[in-house]
């Protein structure tokens, strides 16, 4: 039977842990840790034995003052070009969306900038998110594109790669661009039409924020590439993630999914939203290395 003492302490040392924890998820781990994830594969119609391409994915920084201020997306843009990628894509949701948390706006041109130094041998392209358009869509645009960054929307591009290796990008546009009514939205995305301007049988990767749309995703892409659910923000031990903004729950929350030889990479983002917390959901820069000799999946 445990003692009085030995209660108290234990719950004394409970209360201390819990605050402990707390402290690590507000203050810690989403401003100060980052991490590159790293992916190796060659999915179905991605040309094997070649040099491999090096795609870097940013997103969902959510830029806002003081959890993703000009300092923290510096190092994020340093990091990133200090891995060597061959492209690099910006996978949308650049605004902050934590007013009510006494966050303050980062002006569009400050941030857009910083994102013009990426730098990457066959360049950089984006896409928006949906905090993007429910904020200020043309003003971001804008100064992407002022910013030598491609925005694509529901097109397509052929990506030069080298040894035979050219790749389709494909960019679409977001599923949630319009609120309609109290939590409904209409997307702007147009898949068929995208895919539909692919004119050859190179691989296709697609970049689409929310990553739900796989389930439409036909066998002629190669690989998807999304972010939106930031890996739900907490993954709770033996609890998993409590809230994860996907109609799939966790199915597609976070990291390297595959379905019938579909491949999606999800990832877990850079900045927070809703609530400036993140637990054990580290941010994140995926980078994904497609083909060499890489394992087929």
């Amino acid at each position: 039977m445990m003692s009085r003492r030995s209660f108290l302490k234990l719950t004394g040392l409970t209360a201390l842990a819990g605050v402990g924890l707390s402290s690590y998820a507000l203050a810690i781990e989403p401003r100060f840790r980052l991490e590159v994830t790293r992916y190796r594969l060659t999915p179905p119609g991605w040309p094997a034995g070649r040099r491999p391409v090096r795609i870097a994915a940013i997103a969902d920084p959510h830029i806002c003052d003081p959890w993703m201020p000009i300092s923290r997306l510096e190092e994020i843009v340093a990091v990133t070009n200090g891995l060597q990628p061959d492209v690099i894509v910006l996978l949308g949701d650049f605004i902050g969306s934590m007013s009510r948390f006494g966050t303050s706006a980062v002006p569009i041109a400050d941030w857009a900038r910083v994102l013009g130094r990426l730098e990457a041998p066959l360049g950089v392209r984006s896409i928006l998110g949906n905090h993007d358009w429910w904020t200020d869509v043309d003003g971001i645009r804008a100064a992407l594109v002022d910013n030598g960054i491609p925005v694509m929307e529901n097109t397509v591009e052929l990506i030069p790669a080298t040894d035979s290796s050219a790749f389709w990008l494909a960019g679409l546009g977001d599923q949630l661009a319009r609120q309609v009514g109290h939590s409904r939205f209409v997307g702007v995305d147009d898949l068929p039409g995208t895919l539909a301007q692919v004119t050859d049988d190179r691989p296709v990767v697609l970049l689409a924020h929310e990553p739900d749309i796989f389930t439409q995703v036909p066998a002629r892409v190669s690989l998807t590439l999304s972010g939106h659910t930031h890996g739900g923000q907490v993954n709770l031990p033996f609890l998993g993630r409590p809230v994860v903004p996907s109609a799939y729950g966790d199915r597609f929350a976070y990291g390297h999914i595959v379905e019938e030889g579909r491949h999606l990479l999800v990832s877990g983002g850079l900045g927070c939203s809703k609530m400036p917390i993140r637990f054990r959901v580290p941010p994140e820069i995926v980078l994904v290395e497609l083909g060499g000799d890489a394992v087929a999946s």
